[in-house]
């Protein structure tokens, strides 16, 4: 939504804009909420990146953990922006990390093949330079269609002129990216906890803090 104060970044070139007033706190900042939203999702990464290391899990789970930190990076890049360049920071690892996620769920076995993480890795790298060359809005759509049905971000899209009719405007896609955030987190560590009763590591579910869970493993000793 256009308004606010004047954009350092020149006029909106996105093809897209969400039911968020634009560059309301800062003429750095296009849409703040959605911009700032994407903060827990970068601390829940790393906090699961630190536990895969410390913890010595298979390399793939320190990448999906921090895929999910640069699409959060990408996702505050493009919000605070809303440029055309940006948009594609957004978006593309989008699809990065469903074909990560991909090659987690169907590798055979769980272990590593060259047949699968070739095919994903070259569909990713031609997903991203034709993505960056044309505006790719169905084709992306199409990837991300499943994750479109999601309540708000419905609400937030289709009915965003009576929204911001209301008092307060309960920025539906901020709330988004605070639940795919913990989401994605959710998922790695059923994905972590899973691998880990495979190789039986004697995996048990722990909280940090008393609040947030992650998997403790114990390796058996090698003999």
């Amino acid at each position: 939504m256009a308004d606010g104060i004047p954009s350092f970044w020149g006029p909106v070139t996105s093809t897209k804009e969400c039911c968020e007033q634009n560059y309301v706190y800062s003429s750095y900042v296009a849409e703040f909420f959605n911009t700032v939203s994407n903060i827990p999702c970068i601390v829940l990464a790393l906090i699961g990146l630190i536990n895969a290391l410390r913890q010595r899990f298979e390399k793939r789970f320190s990448v999906l953990h921090i895929s999910n930190m640069v699409l959060a990076m990408g996702s505050m890049l493009y919000h605070a922006t809303l440029q055309r360049v940006q948009q594609q920071s957004d978006e593309t690892p989008m699809v990065w990390e469903i074909l990560l996620y991909m090659y987690i769920l169907h590798s055979p076995d769980w272990h590593y093949r060259s047949t699968m993480p070739t095919f994903l890795f070259l569909y990713g790298a031609v997903f991203a330079i034709v993505h960056s060359f044309f505006n790719f809005g169905i084709g992306f759509k199409i990837h991300y269609v499943a994750l479109c049905l999601l309540v708000c971000g419905l609400c937030d899209r289709f009915f965003c002129k009576q929204i911001s009719s209301w008092p307060i405007n309960p920025q539906g896609h901020a709330l988004w990216h605070v639940f795919m955030g913990f989401n994605s987190y959710y998922a790695n560590t059923f994905l972590m906890f899973c691998r880990a009763q495979q190789r039986d590591w004697s995996p048990k579910v722990v909280y940090f803090m008393g609040i947030l869970p992650y998997v403790k493993i114990e390796k058996p000793k090698v003999q």
